[in-house]
């Protein structure tokens, strides 16, 4: 096995919360001198050894380049899914950068669903059964059929639409609706699925076109609501471990789902380098696939990348060179202990970005232990952090244990405040909140 080659100088592009856990974990690696985020934000470039790009836009490949360039980085990590689809990452490749993320063609396995269940069933990976229709209609007569069923339906809108794009519709009436919704937005293809029963989890894996090696696994908490209530969006929460799903487990999964995936994607004369995210029901039978992303999920990073217990660096860059090598593809070793993050989102979301609004609590609520990751914030006039976005912030808690890391996290959310601040109570509790409430009163 060949050494592993740190690199000193890396770009990021993005500037959210995935890309301010990407950079505090990056900067903080024996032999990084810089870490340089396009665009990033005031926030991501207060972490030491961190400088931010903001002339360049994530989806200008010619800006991004040329801050590359200028910067002699040795590696380029591409945070969001937009600028993948975009082709940035194809940009950097042919400019001659070390990149660590999918090409435009690859990176159709998150931004068309269609084409992720194409290539799910051509590599032989189980995935919810599901048919995708250009037309309102036609797709309406199929969810009628799968909602009679009786496990209800779930309709997705086929292109990027930031995690928000799904609806898990109880009824053939909430099914047909929702196509319709979708129809009017514009939508120009519409998947209907069949609806998977079981906890989800998330398994992301490092590629570098043929090989895999897997990061700790996490759960993402997608509905606003406590209690997994209310409309989908791109994450309310997270936490790693998962008591269900063992270190054995996730590498079986690399083993059936993501080689494979990776097998037909080179077969097709696209290989994919970068982070290739399987996120699964765990059904009574056995683990299926919902979905791919293309890239690491958010908030999963900002709860899998503080567990890591070996530098990341050297491993994406032998990735983004097609060099990386693992002892039988074993996951990364990780450091004892759990991490849960709390998403603290705008009074609008998922509808709407706040803007403007003054957040109060960061310092305090880092003094609890936390980590506090930026994802929609921006320095007003006055120097003070408010909010630019429908995500805001991310506090993740660390701990012996899921329990400890959740008490961290909760104390650290309850520093944080601004006008109509909306987060979950419920993240990785081992009751739904209701159950607790009633368990903590029962003896009184």
């Amino acid at each position: 096995m060949s050494r592993p080659v740190m690199p000193t100088r890396i770009l990021i592009v993005g500037g959210g919360g995935r890309e301010h856990a990407l950079a505090w974990k990056l900067a903080a690696e024996p032999g990084v001198n810089e870490i340089v985020v396009a665009p990033g934000s005031e926030a991501i470039g207060e972490e030491p050894r961190v400088r931010i790009a903001d002339e360049a836009a994530a989806l200008d490949a010619d800006a991004i380049v040329a801050v590359a360039r200028n910067r002699s980085v040795e590696l380029a990590v591409i945070g969001p899914e937009a600028p993948l689809a975009a082709g940035v990452a194809d940009a950097l490749r042919e400019a001659g950068i070390a990149t660590f993320g999918p090409s435009a063609a690859a990176a159709r396995i998150e931004s068309s669903k269609a084409f992720c269940h194409e290539v799910a069933a051509a590599a032989g990976v189980a995935m919810a059964r599901a048919a995708s229709f250009v037309d309102a209609a036609g797709a309406s007569a199929y969810a009628r059929h799968e909602a009679g069923r009786g496990d209800g339906v779930v309709i997705k809108a086929d292109g990027l639409a930031s995690g928000k794009g799904v609806v898990v519709a109880e009824s053939a009436e909430e099914a047909v609706a929702a196509i319709g919704a979708m129809a009017r937005a514009g939508v120009g293809r519409i998947v209907v699925e069949e609806r998977l029963r079981g906890p989800e989890a998330s398994v992301i894996a490092i590629c570098d076109g043929e090989r895999a090696v897997a990061l700790p696994a996490a759960r993402d908490h997608k509905r606003l609501l406590d209690g997994d209530v209310g409309p989908n969006t791109g994450g309310m929460g997270a936490f790693s471990p998962l008591a269900d799903l063992s270190d054995d487990e996730v590498e079986e999964i690399v083993k059936t789902i993501h080689r494979p995936l990776l097998a037909e994607l080179a077969r097709r004369g696209t290989p994919f380098r970068g982070f290739l995210y399987a996120g699964l029901m765990l059904t009574a039978d056995r683990p299926r696939l919902l979905e791919c992303n293309a890239r690491l999920g958010d908030p999963e990073a900002q709860v899998i990348l503080p567990r890591l217990a070996v530098p990341l660096g050297p491993l994406l860059l032998a990735a983004a060179r097609g060099r990386l090598e693992t002892a039988a593809g074993a996951p990364i070793a990780v450091l004892p202990g759990a991490a849960v993050g709390i998403v603290l989102a705008a009074g609008t979301y998922p509808d709407a970005p706040g803007r403007g609004d003054e957040i109060d609590g960061i310092e305090a609520a880092r003094s609890t232990g936390a980590l506090v990751f930026h994802a929609g914030t921006r320095r007003d006039d006055g120097g003070r952090f408010v909010t630019n976005g429908g995500r805001v912030l991310t506090v993740v808690g660390r701990g012996p244990d899921q329990a400890a890391a959740r008490t961290v996290a909760e104390s650290a959310a309850e520093a944080i405040s601004w006008p109509g601040m909306q987060r979950r109570h419920d993240i990785a509790a081992a009751l739904p909140i209701a159950a607790i409430a009633v368990a903590a009163g029962a003896g009184r």
